[in-house]
């Protein structure tokens, strides 16, 4: 998923007139999100224990999709308002989302199979996040 963003770019730029410091946000927006929120779950897993030990796998994954689908749709609005930082926001939010996947999909697909195997597993299943 994270190449759509060099997708999205040229047309955000010839829309909005960008220059290429401004159209380069996309990018820190959204893997900006990722820092963020690594931090976010680093300062509760300091603080609270592991939220993924605490709710499970897969309720970690569904929170993930739900933030991802959330940025997802802001989209429309940020269409619909012509506003580029309201862009820049959905593509925080998306971002957000996918590290939430990130943090409780890679480990369930660690274990959920022989030792041996999971690199190849992971490798395989962040073929997809590409």
């Amino acid at each position: 998923m994270t190449v759509l963003n060099d997708v999205l770019i040229p047309h955000l730029k010839a829309v909005f007139v960008l220059s290429y410091a401004q159209s380069m946000l996309v990018q820190m927006a959204f893997f900006g999100a990722y820092f963020t929120g690594a931090i976010i779950y680093y300062v509760i897993s300091i603080t609270s224990g592991d939220p993924i030990n605490k709710i499970g796998y897969k309720k970690g994954i569904v929170i993930g999709l739900i933030i991802s689908a959330i940025g997802s749709a802001l989209f429309y609005p940020a269409t619909y308002l012509h506003v580029y930082s309201f862009y820049l926001l959905a593509l925080y939010v998306l971002g957000l989302g996918f590290t939430m996947l990130q943090i409780a999909a890679n480990p369930f697909v660690a274990i959920v199979g022989s030792p041996e195997t999971a690199s190849s597993r992971l490798n395989f299943t962040q073929g997809f996040n590409s």
